[in-house]
């Protein structure tokens, strides 16, 4: 698959540019794999982080540029360091020896190609426990189906059902037809068959992630209409935990927190309304931090 980088179509954009050559298309991503760090993430879903953590892998640049990224010296700016595919696959062992619950891979999209080799790579030293794929939603349906058999869980954004709105604030077109289908795709693969350990942590499924934006409860109410009318045995996370950061604060609409009132409207439409049977949403703290996870 590393040759699909000489006419780069991975993701939507389809720049169709030679990564091989050191062109340089949308996402920023060169032919060399680009990460941030690596760590034990404890603040994921219960689900995925259980109680040793999450192995995260954060990958540099982004086939997005959402104006309230969270992690936009990465996403955005691209921080980070260059490394070979051979050093990610031994960063996969390093995390396994590490005792994690799973390989998760946050914002990989760029990478498919590389990550694939290394898995396979990873694979042959013993990585056996989950990977993860923690991605945005806006792929390419092939590229999703490229990643079958290497993938054990799949944890996509679903953002917006609004497409003025993924074009105003994450400069994309098409963002719900695009997301909609790439999700089917990973419903098909691990959706029908999801398996937990006999400590409640996930290691096959999906967990769809929503993050509710303030004054646009519309959009997070038809976001979670989609879901139930199409897949309601899905695991849903509704995230409460926006605050303004990087351009956000340029955007009258979305230069503030959610407030309580926003909140209390999308667990009441969450719980009365629909038929989600894996419903899992943030409560509202006075900051960031205070966020408490529970299942509804």
């Amino acid at each position: 698959m590393l040759k699909t980088l000489e006419k780069c179509t991975i993701c939507p954009h389809n720049c169709k540019i030679n990564r091989i050559q050191g062109h340089i298309g949308r996402c920023k991503s060169k032919n060399t794999v680009k990460i941030a760090l690596y760590s034990t993430h404890n603040f994921e879903e219960p689900c995925i982080s259980g109680k040793k953590g999450s192995g995260t892998v954060f990958f540099s640049n982004c086939n997005l540029n959402c104006v309230f990224c969270q992690n936009y010296e990465i996403s955005q700016k691209g921080r980070g360091k260059e490394i070979s595919i051979n050093q990610l696959a031994k960063i996969f062992i390093e995390q396994q020896e590490n005792d994690v619950e799973n390989i998760n891979l946050v914002t990989p999209t760029s990478y498919v190609p590389q990550i694939i080799e290394a898995i396979k790579i990873a694979k042959k030293e013993g990585l056996k426990i989950p990977i993860v794929y923690n991605t945005n939603g806006y792929e390419n349906v092939e590229t999703i189906k490229n990643l079958e058999g290497y993938i054990d869980i799949y944890l996509p954004d679903l953002k917006y059902a609004d497409n003025l709105l993924a074009k105003r604030l994450s400069n994309v077109d098409n963002y719900f037809e695009i997301a909609t289908s790439t999700i089917k795709e990973m419903y098909r693969q691990v959706g029908n068959d999801t398996i937990f350990n006999s400590y409640g942590v996930m290691q096959k499924g999906l967990i769809i992630r929503h993050l509710v934006l303030p004054n646009n409860i519309l959009n997070s109410k038809k976001v979670l209409k989609w879901i139930n009318d199409n897949m309601c045995d899905v695991f849903v996370s509704v995230m409460a935990q926006y605050f303004p950061t990087y351009k956000s604060r340029e955007f009258d609409d979305i230069s503030r927190k959610l407030n309580k009132k926003e909140f209390k409207e999308i667990e009441n439409y969450l719980i009365y309304k629909l038929n989600l049977q894996n419903g899992y949403i943030q409560e509202l703290g006075e900051h960031e931090e205070e966020y408490v996870p529970k299942w509804t």
